[in-house]
C-alpha cells in the first residue's frame, strides 16, 4: 500500500475558466449558500478572500460527518490555479501532506476543464487513501458549475 501518491481527474464544466477561476480564487464566502451539501462554513482566518498566502477554515461534511479543513492558499492568475496546502484538520490527522490543487483550463468559448490534482503523503501505513476526499473535491468543482455558469 502506498504512503503518497498524487489523483488527477478531470470535470468537463460549462462557463468560462475565468468565471470558476474567479469563484474559487476569491469567492469561497458563496460556497455554503450554493453547495451547502458539502461545504457548510468557510472564514478567512489570515489575509484576504483572495490573498496569496491567505488561510481559510473550511467546515464541511464527509460521508456523513461534518469535517474541518485549515489551509493556506497559492493563487496563480496567470494558469487560472488555486492550491490548498493543509495546516491542520480532520484530514491533516492521519496525513502529514495534503494539498489540493484545482486549475480551469479553457476549452471553447464558453466551457472549459477543472482540472483537480490532489497531493497526499500518509502518516503511517494502516491510514487508508484519501480517495473520498478527492471524491468530495471532484463534486464541489461539478456541483458548483450551474452557479457558475449562471452567474
Amino acid at each position: 500500500m502506498a504512503t503518497s501518491g498524487t489523483y488527477v481527474t478531470e470535470v468537463p464544466l460549462k462557463g468560462t475558466a475565468e468565471k470558476h477561476y474567479k469563484r474559487w480564487k476569491s469567492e469561497n464566502h458563496l460556497f455554503p449558500d450554493t453547495i451547502g451539501h458539502h461545504v457548510q462554513n468557510v472564514t478567512v482566518h489570515e489575509g484576504e478572500w483572495d490573498s496569496h498566502g491567505g488561510i481559510k477554515i473550511w467546515n464541511y461534511t464527509l460521508d456523513g460527518k461534518q469535517e474541518v479543513y485549515k489551509e493556506k492558499r497559492e493563487i496563480d492568475d496567470e494558469n487560472k490555479t488555486v492550491t490548498a496546502r493543509g495546516l491542520e484538520g480532520h484530514v491533516m490527522e492521519h496525513f502529514k501532506v495534503c494539498d489540493i490543487v484545482v486549475q480551469f483550463i479553457p476549452k471553447t468559448e464558453d466551457s472549459c476543464v477543472g482540472k483537480i490534482t490532489m497531493i497526499w503523503e500518509k502518516r503511517n501505513d494502516e491510514v487508508p487513501e484519501p480517495s473520498s476526499y478527492m471524491k468530495l473535491v471532484k463534486s464541489m468543482v461539478a456541483d458548483m458549475e450551474e452557479h457558475v455558469h449562471k452567474a
